[in-house]
C-alpha cells in the first residue's frame, strides 16, 4: 500500500448544516448507522427488542458497504475512512450481548461484511476502526481488562468478517486504542498475548494528550504499530516534532513496511485562535486557555500554518483527519495541500 492518503473519521456528511444533525430526508443517512441504547431496549418485549436490533444490522451493514463504496469513488488520495464502531450496539452489554451469539445471524453478518472488506480491496480504500474511551486495555482492574478486551476482540471480528486481520495489518488496517489506565505500557504488552492472533496483528497505539505521551509509546513499537497524532503531542509537550526527528523514524519502523498513519487535528475555531502561525501552547496558557478545552476538535483544518507542516509528514503518512465536518474537511485539506501540483 504505497498511495499517499488523507481520511476522515466514522460519517458522512453533504454540507456543513448536517454538522447540527441530519434531516429525514438528507440522502447522508444512507451512508451512516444507527443506533439504540439499552435502556430502550430494556422497556421492549424481548421480540420487539430483538427484531430491532435485527433491523440495526442489515441497515448499518448495508450503509457501511455504501460508504465504503461512496469512499471508493473520490481521488484516490481520498480514499480512507474511519469505519464506526457501532455497526452492531450492545455487542459486549451483558444483557443483550446474547442477541449476537446465534449461529446463523453471525454466518448473516458475515456474508454482508464480506462485502465490504470486497469493496474496500477492490476500490483501495483504506479502512480501520477505534474503540472508545471504555476500551481500557491497560487498566489495573482485572474485569476492566476481561471488558475491554471483549470490547477489543468485538472490533476485530468486525475485521475478521470483512476478511481483515489474517497478516500484520494487511490493506493498512488498524485496530488503533490509547495506552489509558494506570497499568501503561507494561500492562499493553501484558494483555498482548491475551488478544487473538487477528486482533494481535491489527491493534495499533496512539499517544496520548496528558499521561502517555509518544516516548510511552516508543517502547511498545517492537510489539505493534504506533499511531502519532499531532494534536495529542502538542497538547502533552507543546511540540510539533520536526519530521526528521529519530522520533518519527522510530513510529515508521514500528510499522514494519506498512505505510504509517496519523491522526490530525486542531483545536476548535471558538477558541479564537488566528491560522497565521502555528498555535504556541505555552503563549495560550499564559493568556488563560486550558488544556481540556484546547484538545476539543476543530469542524475544519482552519490553520494554514500547522497544514503546511503535517503536510511534510504526508509523504510518509497517511492522514486521518479527525474533526467535526469529516469528509468535508478532509477534502478542504486535501485540496489546500495539493493547490499548484
Amino acid at each position: 500500500m504505497t498511495q499517499k492518503r488523507i481520511g476522515f473519521c466514522c460519517k458522512w456528511i453533504d454540507t456543513v448544516d448536517q454538522l447540527d444533525g441530519f434531516k429525514p430526508k438528507d440522502d447522508a443517512l444512507r451512508y451512516n448507522n444507527k443506533t439504540t441504547t439499552v435502556a430502550w431496549l430494556n422497556r421492549q418485549t424481548k421480540a420487539v427488542a430483538e427484531q430491532r436490533l435485527w433491523d440495526i444490522m442489515e441497515h448499518n451493514t448495508d450503509a457501511t458497504l455504501r460508504l465504503v463504496e461512496r469512499v471508493g469513488t473520490l481521488a484516490p488520495e481520498l480514499r480512507m475512512v474511519r469505519l464506526s464502531s457501532d455497526i452492531l450496539p450492545v455487542y459486549t452489554e451483558s444483557t443483550w450481548g446474547y442477541f449476537w451469539t446465534d449461529k446463523h445471524l453471525r454466518q448473516t453478518i458475515a456474508k454482508r461484511l464480506a462485502k465490504v472488506g470486497d469493496a474496500a480491496k477492490r476500490h483501495d480504500v483504506r479502512v480501520s476502526f477505534h474503540p472508545g474511551q471504555f476500551c481500557v486495555l491497560a487498566s489495573d482492574r482485572e474485569n476492566v481488562v476481561a471488558n475491554s478486551i471483549a470490547e477489543f476482540e468485538y472490533h476485530a471480528d468486525l475485521a475478521r468478517w470483512m476478511g481483515f486481520g489474517s497478516s500484520w495489518h494487511d490493506h493498512g488496517f488498524k485496530i488503533n486504542v490509547h495506552i489509558s489506565g494506570k497499568g501503561g505500557p507494561m500492562a499493553i504488552r501484558a494483555v498482548y498475548s491475551r488478544l487473538s492472533p487477528e486482533a494481535r496483528n491489527l491493534i495499533t497505539i496512539e499517544n496520548e494528550e496528558y499521561t502517555y505521551g509518544l516516548d510511552s509509546c516508543l517502547t511498545l513499537g517492537d510489539i505493534l504499530p504506533i499511531v502519532f497524532d499531532t494534536h495529542h503531542h502538542w497538547i502533552h509537550s507543546g511540540e510539533y516534532i520536526a519530521p526528521s526527528d529519530d522520533r518519527i523514524k522510530m513510529v515508521k519502523d514500528s510499522w514494519r513496511g506498512v505505510r504509517p498513519s496519523l491522526h490530525y487535528s486542531l483545536s476548535s475555531e471558538s477558541m479564537g485562535i488566528t491560522n497565521a502561525s502555528r498555535p504556541d501552547l505555552s503563549t495560550l496558557m499564559e493568556s488563560g486557555h486550558k488544556k481540556g478545552t484546547l484538545r476539543a476538535h476543530s469542524n475544519f483544518m482552519w490553520n494554514s500554518s500547522v497544514n503546511q507542516y503535517v503536510g511534510e509528514l504526508w509523504n510518509d503518512f497517511d492522514i486521518q483527519v479527525e474533526a467535526k465536518a469529516k469528509n468535508l474537511a478532509s477534502f478542504k485539506l486535501h485540496e489546500e495541500l495539493t493547490k499548484g501540483k
